[in-house]
Parts: structure tokens; sequence; C-alpha cells
């Protein structure tokens, strides 16, 4: 499971830099909503990690807001998977 966690962070992380190189030379851009559900995907590291290192879609307020929502949804799923899974973590 944690191979799973390395390798769709590491994809998106390249993921977030290939549009970011994308911007700088006025190409074709990956769309917001790919990049956005990679993350969602599994992608939140990655994706945080290359917003913070190629400073890529840090200024754009509608893009955080996005994708603090898709962090918010990741959160509740978790706890209900911990919740129902009856995680020992977990103290209701």
């Amino acid at each position: 499971m944690e191979y799973i966690f390395v390798i769709t962070t590491v994809i998106t992380f390249i993921i977030f830099g290939m549009d970011k190189y994308r911007a700088v030379r006025h190409k074709r851009r990956i769309s917001e909503a790919f990049l956005l559900a990679v993350t969602f995907l599994g992608g939140t590291a990655g994706a945080l990690l290359g917003m913070l290192i190629f400073r890529h879609k840090v200024s754009k307020k509608s893009f955080l807001f996005k994708l603090a929502v898709v962090i918010m949804i990741q959160c509740i799923m978790t706890g209900i998977i911990f919740r129902q899974s009856g995680n020992i973590f977990y103290h209701s």
C-alpha cells in the first residue's frame, strides 16, 4: 500500500512540473480538472510539493479553493473508512 502512495505522489509531482513547464513556454496546458483528479486519487502530497517547488498555481485562488475541497473530501472519506473499519486510532 505504501508503494501506491509513493508512486501516486511522484506521478502527481511530475504532472504539476510538466504543467508549469508548459505554462512557461506557452504550450498546451494540462487541465485543472485533471490536476485535481490526480490529486484526489492519492497525489495530494505530490500536488502540494509541486505547487511549492515549481511555484505553480499558488496565486490562483479558484484552484486553491478547489484543492482545499479535494483535501477536505479526502479527510472525510478517510475518517469514514477508519470509523467503519474499527481502527484503534479512532475514538468515538
